[in-house]
């Protein structure tokens, strides 16, 4: 009897816990600005956005692309390094890249 009733508690928590919510999606790891250089070593890492490396990255005309999970961050190049223009939630890098004239 003492066994039954420490089996229906822990069996009722454990079923309670695999029922839970899944968190929702990570927060954006794309910081404010991102110099050229370090961009540009982005972009080759991930072979112009051919190669997904936890994220993809490329760059086209002034603009840097940088995609992971959540959707695609947007830099523009203002003659020293890349600064956050926007966050495309949900997008992929291609969609991102056709919003923005080269």
């Amino acid at each position: 009897m003492l066994k039954r009733s420490l089996v229906v508690p822990l069996l009722a928590l454990t079923l309670l816990g695999a029922a839970a919510p899944r968190p929702s999606a990570p927060a954006t790891v794309a910081p404010d600005s991102v110099p050229h250089s370090i961009a540009m070593f982005l972009a080759n890492l991930s072979d112009g956005g051919k190669k997904r490396v936890g994220f993809r990255a490329t760059a086209y005309g002034r603009h840097f692309f940088f995609e992971e999970d959540g959707g695609v961050t947007v830099y523009s190049y203002d003659g020293v390094g890349y600064t956050r223009d926007a966050f495309l939630k949900g997008s992929t890098l291609a969609a991102a890249m056709k919003k923005y004239p080269k």
